[in-house]
């Protein structure tokens, strides 16, 4: 029931019969223990409850949306890097070139599908992964969700990711080609009739497969590293437990955390971030097609301004997201400890 990792003394409203006829004592005895902790914490819902859902996936949106908009200058030099490395060569440069031939104002290209795509992408990401984590964890039971806590992150955070970019693919099919496409468009308002008019409803997701190559493993290790970094801290760095943390300490530390988690996300992945780019700029084209005439070396144009980009964006993310749950009074755990169960089990066996 994941009760270890997420004491609320509440019970889950995924968990299944078969699950709670199963508990052991001794997990029962550390329920116990949790519900008489949990029960002096001022939060304004249940952990698991349909408003829990709901104002998580609230800060999804506010999250993703606010953080792709505020580095839309960043996102276009690093999609027309990508796909026209020989005029933009570096971020300077395409800085540069974009501000002589288009002005300032052309840094702002692609903000409203920006804004309207990640945000609903925010939603399903953060939304779902807290319904799938709970819905998961309550499946495998309270020992196998700590002993197995990565794969939990990677199989909730896949899950709403692949919900999440159903909803975002038609918005970044309009940006990026409102933003590495000259004639094209230049607003939302522009594009995406465009788009319907020429190529059909089908013109907006002849990226999804693609968006989902990045945006999944993205997910996947942003989420994870997120949730297992923050541990690490608490365990090995900061110098008291998170209990005797303040609010705003607690928030340093996923701010840094989020940095960690965002730059290794961006290395794993780049490769289909260039692909998604070159494939909605390139009419008729397919992902192979694309990714064979890029090259392997292609593949990592504008790798140095996506770190940049993604490290700052993902522990942004991070802190907006926590921020909205310290605003709103929901539910928020600490770091995963053994059940009491487990250890009793591990030294029955010693």
């Amino acid at each position: 029931m994941f009760r270890s990792l997420f004491p609320t003394g509440k019970e889950s409203p995924f968990a299944s019969p078969f699950h709670q006829s199963a508990e052991c004592e001794g997990a029962q005895i550390n329920e116990n223990r949790v519900i008489k902790a949990a029960s002096t914490e001022d939060t304004s819902c249940e952990f698991g409850s349909a408003k829990y859902y709901a104002l998580c996936g609230f800060g999804g949106i506010l999250s993703c949306g606010i953080t792709h908009t505020a580095v839309v200058p960043l996102d276009l030099v690093k999609c027309r890097i990508q796909v026209d490395p020989e005029k933009y060569k570096s971020i300077f440069r395409g800085f540069k070139i974009t501000v002589a031939e288009e002005g300032f104002r052309a840094l702002a290209k692609g903000w409203a599908p920006t804004f309207v795509g990640y945000s609903m992408q925010g939603l399903g990401k953060f939304g779902f992964y807290e319904v799938f984590k709970n819905v998961y964890s309550g499946m495998i039971g309270e020992e196998m969700s700590y002993s197995y806590r990565t794969s939990l992150y990677l199989a909730a955070s896949a899950s709403a990711e692949f919900f999440a970019d159903i909803a975002l693919c038609p918005m970044e099919a309009v940006k990026v080609r409102v933003q590495t496409m000259p004639g094209f468009a230049n607003t939302l308002r522009e594009g995406f009739p465009k788009i319907l008019k020429n190529e059909g409803f089908n013109g907006f997701y002849k990226g999804l497969v693609p968006l989902w190559a990045r945006q999944i493993p993205y997910t996947m290790m942003k989420f994870a590293c997120f949730e297992r970094t923050v541990e690490a801290l608490y365990k090995y760095v900061v110098p008291k437990p998170r209990s005797d943390c303040s609010k705003g300490e607690q928030l340093v530390v996923t701010f840094a955390a989020g940095y960690i988690a965002g730059v290794f996300c961006a290395i794993v992945s780049h490769p289909a971030d260039t692909i998604v780019s070159k494939l909605n700029q390139a009419k008729g084209s397919n992902f192979m097609e694309v990714a064979k005439k890029l090259g392997f070396m292609g593949m990592w144009k504008g790798l140095v301004p996506r770190i940049i980009m993604i490290g700052t964006l993902t522990a942004l993310q991070w802190f907006i997201y926590d921020s909205v749950k310290v605003v709103f009074r929901l539910p928020r755990p600490p770091p995963p400890e053994m059940p009491e169960s487990l250890k009793k089990k591990l030294a029955a066996q010693q």
